[in-house]
C-alpha cells in the first residue's frame, strides 16, 4: 500500500513539472516567434516556475497528509516513535548492565 502511494506522489510530481516543461516550451515558442518580447517571455517563465513550485510543494504536503493518516488508520509506528523506542532500549540495556556488575 505504501508504494502505491508513493508510485501516486511520484505520478502527480512528475505531471506538474511535464506541465511546466510544456509551458517554458511554449513561451520560448512564443518568443522566437516574435509574439512576446523577451522580457515579457522572462516574466511569463517566471511566472510558471512559482506557480510550479506552489503547485509541487502544495501537491507534497498534501501527500504527506494522506500517509500520515493512512498510517496513523493501519496503526505502524512512525519514524520518531521508532527513535524513541531504540533509545528507551539503549537507556535499559545500560540500567541491566550496571544492575548486573553492581549485583555480581
Amino acid at each position: 500500500m505504501l508504494e502505491l502511494i508513493k508510485q501516486s506522489m511520484l505520478a502527480g510530481i512528475g505531471l506538474v513539472l511535464k506541465t511546466k516543461d510544456e509551458v517554458e516550451k511554449l513561451a520560448k515558442e512564443l518568443i522566437e516567434k516574435g509574439k512576446m518580447s523577451e522580457k515579457e517571455g522572462k516574466n511569463f517563465l517566471e511566472a510558471i516556475r512559482e506557480k510550479s513550485d506552489d503547485a509541487r510543494n502544495k501537491l507534497e504536503k498534501r501527500v504527506e497528509k494522506i500517509v500520515k493518516e493512512i498510517l496513523k488508520k493501519v496503526d505502524v509506528a512512525s519514524r520518531d516513535e521508532l527513535l524513541a523506542l531504540k533509545k528507551e532500549i539503549r537507556e535499559l540495556k545500560k540500567a541491566i548492565s550496571k544492575e548486573t556488575d553492581t549485583s555480581g
